[in-house]
């Protein structure tokens, strides 16, 4: 199965409350930092929701 890796580019300092909870449940917390999840609809819709603070990577 498919995986995204996922890394905070930038900072969420000024970021709105449901934007900065949205990074933490994908498990950022530092700025350059990367996680790996599955892809599906859940991960694929809380990135669609950050896309200005994270870069997206699929890995085979």
């Amino acid at each position: 199965m498919a995986e995204l890796k996922i890394t905070l580019v930038k900072s969420t300092i000024g970021a709105i409350p449901k934007h900065k909870k949205t990074v933490q449940a994908l498990g950022l917390k530092k700025l350059n930092k990367s996680v790996t999840k599955q892809d599906n609809a859940a991960t694929r819709g809380m990135v669609n929701q950050v896309r200005h603070l994270v870069k997206v990577e699929e890995i085979n």
